[in-house]
This record gives structure tokens, C-alpha cells and sequence, in this order.
């Protein structure tokens, strides 16, 4: 029977299988979906800020820390459109700073444009333009077709989004999941594909969506959508390692037990969270995931643990493997809350080098165990700079093409936006060179210049839904056909 999950207003199951057809699919009871879905087709609904049905996932307007100030709203805006006009640079000479903004949360209507860039999606699309078009007028493989159309419905199906049967959203998930078996037919689909594709395409056009989901399944989680599932046991194995630090009483109690981490954490890695926290707090786990990488995934991992597990007092209650079990699957809420996960994950000292160390030294205990991995993965890639220095970019790979075109005051230094003469960068030049080194000191120059000032004059930008969310469709998914996409120009109003 399904269920909703309280966090995100997602249905799940108990089952932990995410192959396609390759591993058994624990089958989701449909009639609650459909009549869910099939109750809200002609009828007028309110959303919350994310898109999702009010009262389908736990959420508090007054309790978010993504309700920021207008202003202050405004000039982290200004600041990340600088940084991604210049992007190569600051990834160059200043990717503490751009650490630090991803920390912070990055803007809501600039966070799809800087998730492509951060996972060096963007570069791969210019690198490969036409590429998506091509896989997307394939027919696509008979075998993992009908796998894909039977779990759309099943992917967030209380966000506007995705609430209609074959609606533009499924039809997109649908989409680029065809296209990702088409790319990559050796690996073919995963059932935990499909949520990651779902929260990129809530926040970029199909095209994008599809080369972000490619950078996750080969650059950050490389080898956990593989059949046999290789790769997410060993990141298992490494998490259960990292909790001996971490939680040393965590990791007695799981140990005593015998719950091995693949009973709790397949879901946890291979959504990337998002099947299990509240919306805000998945938002920026994978804000700091696409900066810094797969060592986000396992400090989530580890802190969750240690506040459920972590103390004599609280496994007093819960002395077995059931009571464990239940306790993991039913996380108290004030500890999946925005502030207080995001301050845990930030202050938790696990570095890639840990991770790295951790795998080689579980790597060899599986090849003495149980021999050499049968599926073989690419090297993970910690991160956006990892990213980009493997791959470095061309400044054209880079180029922005805005369907919206706001003057970043960040970037207009003279009154009136007027042209630079020789006596302004000239004393530009001065002025740089008197900077203070340290970055607080130049953000506060960023102040004294009237940043503030310059931002709240820019004007409201109007962006409307391209998705109707209680549209009809015209055609299932299976057809293909429907041009009414995110990806087409006149519904395309991403900053």
C-alpha cells in the first residue's frame, strides 16, 4: 500500500529495489494515485512556494529560512548573476566564496541556471548541442519504456508539475529519462532515476534536465544506477566506516544488531534525499551537493544517524533490529529541519579525502570478500571544481543565453549604465588595487558602494507557470510527440 512521505509529498514503499526491470519492483497500489490525481482534474488547488498541493508535505512558511528579506534576497541574486557571467574566474581564483554562497542557499529563480553550472551540465550541453534533440526523436528501447511510463505517476505526485497524467511534466520526465537509456543503453534505466530527473526538471527546461541527470549519474554518484547496485553497497560499507567516528554509539548500536546499511541508506544516496527530507532542506542539501559533491550526501547521511542513534538515553527505547529499523524510517522532524541540517552538514568534518581513503580501503575488503566489481564505474568527481578542472571549459561553453535580460548592477560600476571611459577603469584599476585581501573586508566594500541601492531599483520580473497543472492531456506519454515542452522558447522564462 502506498503511502505519503512526511517530508516532501512523495509516495513510497518499503521496498528498497530501484532496477528497472532487472531487480523485483515492489508495485505501488495505483488506485490511490489515480484517484488522488483524478480528484484535483477540474478543480482549482493551492500550491505553496515549491509547487506541491498545500497539505501534502510538511511544511512551515514561518519556519523556513529560504523566506529571506526581499532586499537581502535581491543582492545574493545580484551577486550570483556576476558570478555566473564570470564563472571560469571565480571558479579559478575564488571557489571558497562560491562555497560559501551555495552554504547560504542559492536564489530560488537562479538556482536551475546555477545547478547546470555547478555540475558542468552547461558545458556539456554546448559541447553537444543537438545531442538531446537527436536521443529525443528515438524511438527509444521497447524494454525500458514500459518500465519508465509506469513510475512517472509515482514521481511527486502532489506537485503541480506532475499531479496530471500525462501532463508536460511527465511527458518531460518521460523525455529525458528515454533519452538517458539511449545515452547510455549499457547502463538503461534505475527506477531512482526518476525522482532525480523530477527535481531538476521543476527548475530547468528537459534539455538541461537531461544533461544535469547526466552529470550526476556519471560524475557525482558514478555506478549507483548500474545493475547489481555495486556501487551504492561500497558507498554503504563507507558510510557505515565514517559513523565510527562520527557516532561511535551510532555505529555500536547498528553494528550489535546487524542492520546493514543497505537496509537504510539505498534510498537516502540514490534519491540524493529527496524522497525522505522537507522540501526546503532537499533544496539546499542540493545546493551544497552539486558545489562540493557526494561528501554532502554522506555528512546528510552521518548526521541523521547520529541525532537518531547517537545517545544511550534514546536507544533505550529501541533495543532490535525492527525498532531500529522503524526508528530510521520515521526521522523526528527537528532534525531534518532546514537551519538546523544545513549547520550540522557545514560544521561536520568529513572531507573528500576521507571518502577517498574510506573507498580504497573498502574496495580491497570487497575484492577479498567477494572478489572484482562486475560493473565499472568512472571516477567520482568531489565536486564543481573537480568537475571543471577534469574538463576544463571553453569561455563559448560558457556563454549565457537568457530568455529574460536583467543589467546586473554588480556589473554596471558607472551611473546610467553608460560606457566605461579610460578615466574609469583607470581609476578601477586604483580602486582594486586598494581592496582589503580579506573577504569580509570586500564584501563590505561591495556595501559601501551602494550595491544595496543599485539592486532595489532593478525591476520585478514577472515569471508565469509553463506548466498548467491541471491540464488535460492530449497525448500519453508514450507518443513523444507533444511540442508543448519547458524546452520550447515561449514557455522557456528562466533567468
Amino acid at each position: 500500500m502506498a503511502r505519503i512521505q512526511q517530508g516532501n509529498g512523495l509516495l513510497s514503499t518499503e521496498s528498497k529495489s530501484f532496477r528497472g526491470t532487472t531487480e523485483s519492483v515492489d508495485k505501488l497500489d495505483d488506485n490511490s494515485s489515480e484517484s488522488a490525481v483524478n480528484g484535483l482534474d477540474n478543480t482549482e488547488v493551492q500550491t505553496d512556494k515549491y509547487g506541491f498541493i498545500e497539505g501534502a508535505q510538511q511544511y512551515s512558511s514561518n519556519s523556513s529560512a529560504e523566506d529571506v528579506p526581499p532586499e537581502i534576497l535581491r543582492q545574493r541574486e545580484a551577486k550570483w548573476l556576476d558570478m555566473l557571467n564570470n564563472w571560469d574566474k571565480w571558479m579559478a581564483k575564488r571557489h571558497k566564496k562560491v562555497k560559501v554562497r551555495c552554504q547560504k542557499g542559492i536564489p530560488p529563480s537562479l538556482r536551475g541556471r546555477a545547478w547546470l553550472y555547478l555540475s558542468g551540465g552547461k558545458v556539456k550541453k554546448e559541447q553537444n548541442l543537438g545531442k538531446f534533440q537527436e536521443l529525443d526523436s528515438q524511438p527509444g528501447d521497447p524494454r525500458w519504456l514500459d518500465v519508465i511510463e509506469k513510475d512517472l505517476h509515482r514521481q511527486f505526485p502532489f506537485h503541480e508539475m506532475f499531479v496530471a497524467r500525462g501532463g508536460h511534466g511527465q511527458q518531460d520526465l518521460f523525455r529525458v529519462l528515454k533519452a538517458y537509456t539511449l545515452h547510455r543503453p549499457e547502463e538503461g534505466y534505475c527506477q531512482a532515476q526518476a525522482p532525480i530527473a523530477a527535481v531538476l526538471l521543476m527548475h530547468m527546461p528537459a534539455e538541461d534536465a537531461f544533461w544535469g541527470l547526466v552529470q550526476i549519474c556519471e560524475k557525482y554518484l558514478p555506478g549507483y544506477y548500474s545493475a547489481g547496485l555495486e556501487a551504492i553497497q561500497l558507498d554503504g560499507e563507507i558510510l557505515f566506516a565514517l559513523l565510527k567516528r562520527a557516532s561511535p554509539v551510532a555505529h555500536r548500536h547498528l553494528k550489535k544488531h546487524k542492520i546493514e546499511p543497505i537496509l537504510y541508506m539505498t534510498e537516502w544516496f540514490m534519491c540524493a534525499f529527496s524522497r525522505t527530507l522537507p522540501w526546503a532542506s532537499v533544496l539546499r542539501v542540493w545546493d551544497m551537493f552539486f558545489c562540493e559533491g557526494v561528501k554532502i550526501i554522506f555528512r546528510v547521511g552521518l548526521v541523521l544517524l547520529r541525532c537518531m542513534l547517537g545517545s544511550q538515553e534514546k536507544l533505550k527505547a529501541y533495543q532490535g533490529q525492527y525498532e531500529t529499523m522503524e526508528l530510521l524510517r520515521h526521522i523526528e522532524p527537528r532534525y531534518m529541519h532546514e537551519t538546523f541540517l544545513v549547520n550540522e552538514v557545514i560544521e561536520l568534518q568529513v572531507s573528500e579525502r576521507d571518502v577517498e581513503k574510506e573507498h580504497l580501503s573498502q574496495l580491497r575488503r570487497w575484492k577479498e570478500t567477494r572478489g572484482e566489481l562486475h560493473a565499472k564505474s568512472p571516477p567520482r568527481m568531489h565536486g564543481a571544481r573537480a568537475i571543471m578542472s577534469a574538463e576544463p571549459p571553453s569561455r563559448q561553453d560558457l556563454r549565457q543565453n537568457p530568455t529574460i535580460i536583467v543589467e546586473s548592477p554588480v556589473a554596471a560600476e558607472n551611473d546610467g549604465g553608460r560606457p566605461a571611459s579610460a578615466e574609469d577603469k583607470k581609476a578601477k584599476k586604483v580602486k582594486k588595487k586598494t581592496k582589503g585581501k580579506g573577504e569580509k573586508e570586500e564584501e563590505a566594500e561591495d556595501e559601501e558602494r551602494g550595491q544595496t541601492a543599485a539592486v532595489a531599483e532593478l525591476p520585478p520580473v514577472e515569471v508565469t507557470n509553463p506548466y498548467p497543472a491541471l491540464a488535460e492531456p492530449e497525448d500519453s506519454p508514450s507518443t513523444l510527440g507533444s511540442q508543448q515542452s519547458l524546452s520550447s522558447g515561449e514557455n522557456d522564462t528562466y533567468l
